[in-house]
């Protein structure tokens, strides 16, 4: 059984809009929230410790992304990040940072959290993974990994407390989902209201084309469709694997090229539209 948990938020200097740290009951691990404009001028002991990290970031193009590293010292890591983007060394800017350090973490540890979060993340499918380049073959004892592991499932309640859905699954259905049809225009997509929005099914199909108007109309929603081509979500018109958007109209517009109401255009079998549906 899934039990409670105890998070503890503290607002550094007053603000959300600032660094907060984040702790669980019972774990000697801590999240630290830090802004790109924070990281010149911090100072603090528990940021210099050994952790992994989260890098957010936003492409050129608009595409969200996240780098996730490791490091025995996590400030000077950060400003290593920061004076390669300076030099050139780094194309992909960052505006904020998540940490997650330990009392008992090593450089083998953190090797290891850093593979298995990268692992973790491109399953998700989420976001855009800017890291090349993991250990691997760490070797752990057994004792070490099951400890590793329970800190994962740690990291991943507090980054999703945090804001970032980058280590939370897919939805998935159960025998009570009632699945939805999207169809018109070249696309023929199946999926289902989650808890996040709404989940469109691998194997489902978007249109041949895009109206000139999704490009204007519904901006975003001609970004999330590139967004979605460029991480390999969908391939020759086809989802490689589920994906959950963050509402049933988002879902529908990719599907379909143009905008659209998901309201209206996602039907059961039997032609019943979302809207009329108790869900």
């Amino acid at each position: 059984m899934t039990r409670g948990k105890t998070i503890e938020l503290f607002l550094v200097n007053g603000t959300a809009e600032s660094l907060i740290t984040a702790e669980l009951s019972n774990w000697n691990g801590k999240a630290i929230k830090i802004l790109r404009t924070e990281v010149s001028n911090c100072d603090r002991n528990d940021i210099k410790g050994v952790g992994v990290y989260f890098l957010i970031c936003q492409e050129e193009d608009g595409a969200d992304s996240i780098y996730i590293g490791e490091a025995e010292n996590v400030l000077d890591r950060l400003i290593q990040h920061l004076r390669d983007f300076q030099s050139g060394k780094e194309k992909y800017y960052w505006n904020t940072a998540v940490v997650f350090v330990g009392r008992d973490l090593n450089k083998a540890l953190i090797r290891y959290l850093e593979n298995r979060l990268v692992e973790i993340a491109k399953e998700c499918g989420r976001y855009s993974i800017l890291t090349k380049n993991t250990y691997k073959n760490t070797v752990l004892k057994e004792a070490q990994i099951a400890s590793m592991e329970e800190f994962i499932d740690n990291v991943k309640i507090l980054f999703n407390t945090l804001g970032y859905k980058a280590l939370v699954p897919v939805p998935k259905a159960t025998d009570k989902t009632i699945y939805l049809f999207c169809k018109g225009a070249g696309g023929f997509a199946k999926g289902f209201v989650s808890a996040g929005g709404f989940t469109v099914l691998q194997g489902s199909t978007v249109s041949d084309h895009i109206v000139p108007s999704l490009k204007t109309q519904g901006k975003s929603y001609y970004k999330l469709r590139n967004d979605l081509e460029k991480k390999g979500v969908i391939t020759d018109r086809k989802f490689t694997r589920d994906y959950e958007f963050n509402a049933p109209s988002a879902a529908s517009a990719v599907v379909l090229g143009h905008t659209s109401n998901g309201n209206v255009d996602w039907k059961t079998a039997e032609g019943v539209k979302l809207k009329d549906l108790d869900l």
